[in-house]
């Protein structure tokens, strides 16, 4: 392409429920510790406390129903997630008016190098080498708010080879989508194409080759993702 000096990237599309058109991913957001027993179980007080997050990479989001088991590690956990897929945004979002950026919700998996993260933590150093590797966000198609609407209620589950190992309710987030999005735009310019993860319900665990990871959301539908 003219103007560059090095062919550009391409930009990462995802495929839109009952659409041929996709949807182009710019940043990813993702909020830690957000349902309380998941805090509780990495060893952490439940109450509500200010939001964090950290990014994974665009490219790291993937719909081809197969996990590749990373390098350097040998505990890879899996944490069942919510996508928000935003239309647009801006700074300083009032939570009043948050919804109103959401283009849709997705089935999604932030796959995590546990034993990586939790050697960084105790050097205090970020986790980017146990959460941004290749292929660790598995996500489903996009359910448009015009299809299901907005989603802060219902069952959300993970099933390792047909035995559930995670199972929450959306209304289990201590930070609720608009409260995510509001924050996040006091402190980043938000735009179309944004992803947020927001957070994985008790119950993370380890995965090993061969493993079929079933998930789950009301409303938003199952999708069957393979650890090979």
């Amino acid at each position: 392409m003219s103007g560059f000096v090095i062919q550009p990237p391409e930009v990462v599309g995802l495929s839109v429920a009952g659409s041929d058109a996709r949807y182009p991913v710019r940043r990813i957001y993702c909020i830690g510790r957000n349902y309380a027993a998941h805090a509780v179980e990495m060893g952490h007080d439940p109450d509500r406390e200010p939001p964090f997050f950290f990014q994974k990479n665009a490219n790291n989001l993937d719909q081809s129903g197969e996990f590749p088991y990373p390098p350097h590690t040998s505990d890879v956990h899996h944490e069942i997630e919510m996508a928000v897929m935003l239309k647009s945004g801006g700074t300083n979002i009032h939570v009043a008016q948050a919804l109103d950026h959401v283009f849709g919700y997705a089935l999604s998996l932030d796959m995590t190098r546990r034993d990586l993260q939790g050697e960084q933590k105790k050097m205090g150093r970020p986790w980017e080498i146990g959460k941004a590797f290749e292929r660790s966000a598995p996500v489903g198609p996009i359910h448009r708010v015009a299809d299901v609407g907005h989603l802060d209620k219902g069952r959300v589950e993970l099933k390792i080879n047909g035995e559930v190992r995670q199972q929450g309710d959306l209304d289990q987030m201590i930070w609720k989508v608009p409260e995510m999005i509001a924050y996040l735009s006091e402190y980043f310019e938000l735009a179309a194409g944004d992803v947020i993860l927001s957070g994985t319900p008790a119950g993370v665990g380890p995965v090993s080759r061969g493993d079929a990871m079933e998930l789950a959301i009301d409303g938003l539908g199952s999708m069957t993702v393979r650890v090979v």
